[in-house]
């Protein structure tokens, strides 16, 4: 088996929308690792090596900005993507004061989705906010 491209965590509640990215990500040559919660997501996060985090917003244990500024206080160095439904200009700022990277906008078309991961996953040092 070939190296995978890069590690992902997508960090979502919905097993539907994990799924798809595992599927999807894994057949473009990227490892994906699963959590369904905000203490799931911080757990992974700092006890494992990840290039890049996709982040829901909404989660029954808390929110993704509070996992997001969970995890920056942390040594993982991962850039996170928000991958919300929910897309209020004020939350995409909150978002990236928070330590976000970027933030796509559910239903992501998947050509959008790919660029993104892999932009962020080579670690470019860019900061951007995506529709």
């Amino acid at each position: 088996m070939d190296k995978p491209k890069g590690r992902i965590l997508c960090v979502d509640d919905d097993k539907d929308t994990r799924d798809m990215m595992t599927a999807l990500l894994g057949l473009e040559g990227y490892e994906v690792v699963q959590a369904r919660s905000v203490g799931e997501g911080l757990a992974l996060a700092v006890s494992d090596n990840f290039d890049l985090i996709l982040l829901d917003w909404v989660f029954a244990d808390g929110t993704g900005i509070e996992l997001c500024k969970m995890i920056r206080r942390t040594s993982a160095a991962a850039s996170i993507l928000f991958d919300s439904g929910l897309a209020p200009k004020d939350d995409m700022e909150d978002g990236m004061s928070a330590g976000a990277r970027g933030f796509l906008v559910k239903p992501v078309d998947f050509e959008v989705l790919l660029h993104n991961v892999s932009r962020f996953v080579v670690n470019d040092g860019s900061t951007s906010t995506v529709n």
